[in-house]
């Protein structure tokens, strides 16, 4: 990793890549530790809103998207379309559908992985906005307006 993608947070991106890697191959290894038509259904309802919640998220961001947490220089702050229900649409977007997927596989190592990586998620993007709130005169506002993960909640 060059010193830059370390100085925009790669390691954040790296961790984050290995704990989704854990949640599928948990979940596959260590599937139907329970039979249930609602966690399944449950699992899938919460993969497909990850999934919506991802495009959504990757639509309003526009040319503003980089993998890493650390703002790209020429960025723009986006508070409009679902960056006006929570600050990390992203982030939820993943958390949704990593849980989903431990549900839909019905996978208990699954779900402590994706649980893992729901504190991680939410350290990474306390970080991210450490540097949002440099970058952003605006962002602190924002920030006391929206939810971090979970609109109006958290």
């Amino acid at each position: 990793m060059t010193n830059l993608r370390v100085e925009r947070g790669g390691w954040w991106v790296a961790g984050q890549s290995l704990l989704m890697a854990g949640v599928v191959v948990a979940s596959l290894l260590w599937r139907e530790q329970w039979h249930s038509v609602w966690t399944f259904g449950l699992g899938l309802g919460l993969f497909v809103a990850g999934g919506i919640l991802g495009v959504l998220g990757v639509v309003h961001l526009g040319g503003n998207r980089t993998a890493y947490p650390r703002p790209l220089a020429d960025s723009r702050l986006v508070e409009s379309g679902v960056y006006g229900w929570v600050r990390h649409p992203l982030y939820a977007s993943v958390i949704l559908a990593c849980l989903g997927w431990a549900g839909i596989w019905s996978s208990g190592p699954g779900l402590a992985v994706a649980v893992g990586l729901v504190a991680y998620l939410d350290a990474k993007a306390r970080r991210e906005e450490r540097w949002l709130r440099e970058r952003y005169a605006a962002y602190g506002d924002y920030a006391r307006r929206v939810k971090r993960l979970i609109p109006y909640v958290y």
